[in-house]
């Protein structure tokens, strides 16, 4: 099996070392680790309309780097910070992964300073 690891460069707040790969690859599969909506190692602001179609850019930027679409998702991971967040969120969501969404687990969990929405997923695409 080959393992392949994307970046753990420089991408915390003022651009510090973060101690896990945004994504590993391994036989086809990609992890994508939690993404929030971050720019320049810092947060952005406006709440939940914007965090969340910050932190899926985030998600799709490395399913590109890596190779996949977000066809490619068989699950997702979300983490809001205020449940009242969820249909505002869900409406968001639905415009990335269309008709064909993949599964997804959704808790409310306190995050860290400011962050409204923290999203990971799990891809698949078979290597030839």
């Amino acid at each position: 099996m080959s393992i392949k690891r994307y970046g753990a460069e420089k991408s915390g707040a003022g651009g510090q070392r973060l101690p896990f790969a945004r994504a590993v690859e391994a036989d086809g599969w990609l992890h994508v680790s939690g993404q929030v909506a971050m720019v320049d190692g810092e947060v952005i602001e406006g709440g939940i309309i914007p965090q969340t179609h910050k932190a899926i850019e985030n998600l799709i930027a490395i399913l590109e780097e890596a190779g996949y679409t977000t066809a490619d998702v068989v699950r997702c991971g979300v983490w809001l910070d205020d449940p009242r967040d969820f249909w505002t969120f869900n409406k968001i969501y639905q415009g990335y992964f269309g008709e064909n969404p993949p599964a997804r687990a959704c808790v409310q969990a306190s995050m860290m300073v400011d962050c409204k929405v923290e999203i990971d997923c799990v891809a698949y695409k078979p290597k030839s």
